[in-house]
């Protein structure tokens, strides 16, 4: 075999090499993931993270400004110390849930959508699935306070199903028509929100209908068990 052919045959097996190669890396490369969200949906979550930046800021003012009474108190009024923890004590218990609210807001009505006459056995209770998806657009919408039939919604709040019956904080729901009391700064564009919402739709793929009312004072109720806390001890005094 000539100096040439040896030449020749190297640069073939040379390019399969490279040539397997490359197929080799293209079929282990990382597809290219592609945002496919439209301007509705963009829009959406951005506006959800204005209002989160919102919140942020307002916690900040509020933990500045009581960082502020409490040196205002220890420099020149020593005896003013308990009273700024009584408020602040006060303030913390409102905002868990643990007194009653009052305000202006929206009345959602939960209902068959059907009567039983013409589609069979008629709905007398609503999901927890359901329940946790209204209750998480409420919030987004602007919700500040909700209760569902006479229980007060709290971040420790439970959905569950016990044999068939729907029970929020461990208490079973009233039956169909169920009443929704929400209270909202901005009752009126909260209303509005709800007339359009996903939840609507979802309610009656379930066979139940879902109206809301704009009201101008409403009444929650306390939250009437004792709130479960998870990752704090009490601390006994020496």
């Amino acid at each position: 075999m000539t100096s040439l052919s040896k030449q020749v045959i190297f640069m073939i097996v040379t390019l399969i090499i490279g040539f397997m190669l490359a197929i080799q890396f293209q079929s282990t490369k990382e597809p290219v993931v592609r945002d496919t969200r439209d301007i509705r949906e963009l829009r959406k979550e951005l506006r959800a993270e204005q209002d989160k930046h919102q919140q942020l800021v307002q916690e900040i003012d509020k933990y500045a400004s009581l960082i502020d009474q409490y040196e205002v108190s220890l420099n020149d009024h020593k005896e003013n110390v308990e009273n700024v923890m009584e408020d602040q004590i006060d303030s913390l218990r409102k905002e868990a849930g643990l007194t009653e609210v009052s305000g202006e807001g929206i009345i959602l009505i939960i209902e068959p959508l059907y009567h039983d006459q013409f589609f069979g056995n008629q709905r007398h209770s609503v999901s927890p699935v359901l329940l946790r998806f209204l209750v998480n657009e409420l919030n987004f919408n602007g919700a500040k306070e909700i209760a569902i039939g006479n229980q007060r919604i709290i971040s420790t709040t439970a959905f569950r199903e016990v044999n068939g019956v729907t029970r929020v904080n461990n208490r079973r729901l009233p039956p169909l028509p169920i009443e929704i009391k929400v209270i909202s700064n901005d009752a009126e564009k909260l209303h509005n929100e709800m007339v359009v919402s996903e939840s609507v739709e979802y309610f009656e793929i379930d066979n139940l209908k879902l109206t809301s009312t704009p009201i101008n004072y409403l009444e929650l109720p306390a939250f009437d068990d004792t709130p479960r806390v998870r990752y704090m001890e009490q601390m006994k005094e020496d």
